[in-house]
């Protein structure tokens, strides 16, 4: 199973808490007589961080939540919003307030995860959602909204672009508890920059403690255009040998980028070879003489939840960068291109496993989760891992604990790993691509800070592995020296 995350700010508390998989800070946890206050994020890890909780007791709020006004929703990935079920079924009845994308993609969101892990009656689920919905407010980026304002204080928040998935958010807060008023911003997950689709985060005007993430913490990005010709590289070399290119993606962000960046292949290379079709006893559907071009390369989506999003991600073409707003008033698709299968039911989901694995028809499949720990990708890697004219390329990070870890780790030295309870060879190619991480480098997380007018008297590092906090702990503590950088312990 998995674990919990939350994070919690009131105006009476000495600090305040962000969130973080790795550890907790009993100081930053609210005052006894505390009056009131919100919560930011609530949800599920994977990897090692599992091991901590795995019934659903171990998911139960385990935190005083009678003062809480409201729930602030960064973004919708699972590990974020995965655990807001539990925390109405414990008694919550504040407004949940996230952007307006946000608000669109948490009952869809929401709804996947009820169905594997809370419950399978649908009336209930009807239930719950409905319940959500009702307690939605979607809030406009940059737009103030008041929380409360009361004799114990008042409370602020404004959203504004995060640049990890669509609707993603970082979160300001102007707390005023008596005489005294400060600013509190919690980072969310940040992007990178020059993601495609999605503007990069701007730094806030103002902070006077900072709450920030660092999954990256300890390493950089390629820069797009490098991670760009990578992919495509990657891409050529895989299918030249007529096996299957698997890259397992989350449904929301990684899936819609890469179906982004792939369009933008084809449309660049459309009638370019990607490799002559492969000789001797090596099965291929196709005259042998055929030589496979970018144009007639087929591009496979299997998975219900990411192709749901990826419609929602078209229809919410507003919330594109305009380079993307750009290419589609030229008349491009990039994501609902020519090119592109996607797989809804299990029947069919299935037969492209069986078909793929038996033909050795050259092909790009994209299928969740991004880690590996389930999911429709699963069955892939059962039937490919062992044969060497298969790849496996990975374009985000890998938990430690989670089988696509392993397979990272293990796959290069002709290891194996365990899928199901059972042990699979690896002799397919690995891949890492890792620019397409949606997460900041940790460049980028020093320029977000460094971008800040007037530097945080405090700045918090969570969200990620301890190597990675401590790195940027030590680049922080080197470019603002006045600034008091910790670990929550």
């Amino acid at each position: 199973m998995l674990q919990a995350r939350k994070g919690q700010l009131h105006p009476n508390s000495p600090a305040t808490k962000g969130s973080d998989p790795l550890g907790s800070d009993p100081t930053l946890l609210p005052a006894p007589n505390s009056q009131a206050g919100i919560l930011i994020d609530c949800g599920l890890f994977q990897g090692q961080e599992e091991s901590r909780g795995s019934s659903a007791e171990d998911l139960a709020i385990d935190f005083p939540i009678d003062h809480i006004r409201a729930l602030v929703v960064t973004h919708v990935h699972i590990d974020h919003v995965g655990r807001i079920p539990y925390l109405l079924a414990a008694g919550f009845d504040g407004p949940i307030i996230c952007s307006e994308p946000s608000a669109i993609m948490l009952p869809e969101i929401l709804e996947d995860a009820l169905k594997i892990g809370f419950t399978r009656d649908r009336a209930l689920i009807n239930r719950v959602l409905e319940l959500i919905r009702a307690r939605l407010v979607p809030l406009p980026y940059g737009r103030w909204h008041s929380v409360f304002e009361e004799e114990v204080g008042s409370l602020k928040v404004r959203l504004q672009r995060a640049g990890h998935i669509l609707g993603s958010a970082y979160v300001e807060c102007d707390v005023v508890s008596g005489t005294a008023a400060e600013r509190i911003v919690f980072s969310g997950d940040l992007g990178a920059p020059h993601s495609p689709l999605l503007p990069e985060p701007s730094p806030p005007e103002r902070a006077d403690r900072l709450v920030i993430e660092s999954t990256y913490g300890d390493k950089n990005h390629e820069d797009r255009e490098t991670r760009r010709y990578r992919l495509k590289a990657v891409l050529e070399h895989a299918l030249e040998d007529g096996g299957t290119v698997l890259i397992p993606a989350f449904s929301i962000g990684r899936t819609q980028e890469l179906l982004y960046e792939i369009e933008g292949l084809i449309a660049e290379f459309g009638c370019g070879a990607i490799g002559v079709s492969p000789q001797g006893d090596r099965p291929r559907s196709g005259p042998r003489s055929e030589s496979l071009t970018w144009s007639n390369l087929e591009i496979v989506v299997d998975s219900p939840l990411a192709a749901e999003f990826t419609k929602i991600y078209r229809d919410l073409k507003p919330f594109w960068d305009e380079e993307a707003r750009a290419l589609v008033a030229a008349g491009r698709h990039p994501l609902s291109f020519e090119q592109l299968t996607v797989i809804n039911s299990h029947e069919d989901h299935l037969n492209a496993v069986e078909y793929l694995a038996k033909s050795h028809r050259p092909c790009v499949v994209i299928a969740g989760s991004g880690m590996c720990a389930g999911g429709r990708v699963v069955n892939y890697l059962k039937a490919m891992l062992g044969d060497a004219r298969n790849d496996v390329l990975f374009v985000g990070y890998q938990a430690a604990g989670t089988p696509g870890r392993n397979i990272l780790t293990y796959g290069p030295r002709g290891g194996w790993v365990e899928l199901d309870g059972e042990r699979y060879d690896i002799r397919a190619q690995v891949h890492t691509v890792g620019g397409y991480s949606a997460h900041a480098g940790q460049e980028d997380l020093l320029r977000f800070v460094e971008g800040i007018p007037q530097p945080p008297s405090e700045i918090r590092i969570v969200h990620g592995d301890d190597g990675a906090k401590r790195a940027l702990q030590g680049k922080l503590r080197e470019s603002l020296p006045e600034a008091a950088v910790v670990i929550p312990g």
